[in-house]
């Protein structure tokens, strides 16, 4: 997503504290097992400052592979490391997330292609190969990209797709990936009504537009982010919502990237702009 200019800012600024004055920290609540309103903040170097989609390789919190909205590099760092690395996998372009399948890298760009390489070659100057997969997704706007290392495939949510806001829904795409032949198979899709989200004024009319999704490795449950609407929603492994998180602008300045550690610990990146940088924060799992 890309940065709001300074007069759009400050008035988001004005009215994201107008809106913290009323609400108070019991407003903002949290899944179970984490507490949202206390994160271990970990700010980004300038490279990171549009940072957007995060990931780790088999779970292992050890290495934060991320990317951000403009350059095409596959940035990779220790935690509370700002020296970071990267990799050149493409030009300039909207990158919104990434997501490390197995031992394949894929990066999603905002009008649905998706390039991918080799997780090898992350430690590379530049992928020896890189392949792109252009219009296996229906028109639209995407944001949101989700690994099954256990079913080797990848969910793709709509931000924003034609029909979807007519009929209330939000949908997505499943691809099953045959790594020996470097294809993406078609495997279904899915939806989750939004009907009741938007009736108790929990988001905007206009939809969830998701921007980042991960899964809780344990229950299945799907962990949904929306930056546009500030909330984070928890819903069952068949799309049903669970259960609505609003979260406090103060913590979450612009939430791009959503996923968890073998740890069961939560990380959100957040996107800096013109006064803040960009940031993970980490929410430590308790039982």
């Amino acid at each position: 997503m890309k940065r709001l200019n300074i007069k759009v800012y400050s008035a988001v600024l004005v009215l994201g504290v107008l809106l913290a004055c009323k609400a108070s920290v019991k407003d903002f609540t949290s899944p179970k097992g984490y507490d949202l309103n206390h994160p271990e903040k970990f700010n980004m170097p300038e490279s990171l400052l549009e940072i957007s989609g995060i990931a780790f390789h088999r779970d292992k919190g050890d290495t934060i592979y991320s990317i951000q909205d403009e350059d095409g590099r596959l940035f990779r760092q220790g935690w509370h490391n700002k020296k970071q690395q990267h990799t050149v996998f493409g030009k300039k372009g909207d990158y919104e997330d990434v997501a490390i399948l197995n031992e394949t890298v894929f990066v999603l760009e905002s009008k649905g292609t998706l390039y991918a390489f080799p997780f090898a070659d992350a430690v590379k100057e530049k992928p020896d190969k890189v392949k792109e997969f252009k219009k296996i997704l229906p028109s639209g706007e995407y944001e949101s990209m989700y690994a099954n290392n256990q079913t080797n495939q990848l969910y793709l949510l709509c931000k924003n797709c034609k029909g979807d806001k007519k009929s209330g829904v939000m949908s997505g795409s499943i691809f099953t990936y045959n790594a020996a032949d470097q294809q993406l198979i078609p495997s279904g899709e899915f939806s989750m009504d939004l009907s009741a989200l938007i009736e108790a004024g929990d988001i905007l009319k206009t939809g969830l537009k998701a921007s980042a999704l991960t899964r809780d490795p344990h229950s299945g449950e799907w962990y949904i982010l929306s930056s546009v609407n500030k909330v984070l929603i928890v819903a069952s492994p068949d799309w049903k919502v669970k259960s609505v998180h609003r979260l406090n602008s103060s913590i979450f300045n612009q939430p791009e990237g959503i996923a968890f550690d073998e740890n069961m610990n939560l990380y959100i990146s957040n996107e800096g702009d013109e006064l803040t940088s960009g940031n993970i924060l980490k929410f430590n799992y308790k039982k």
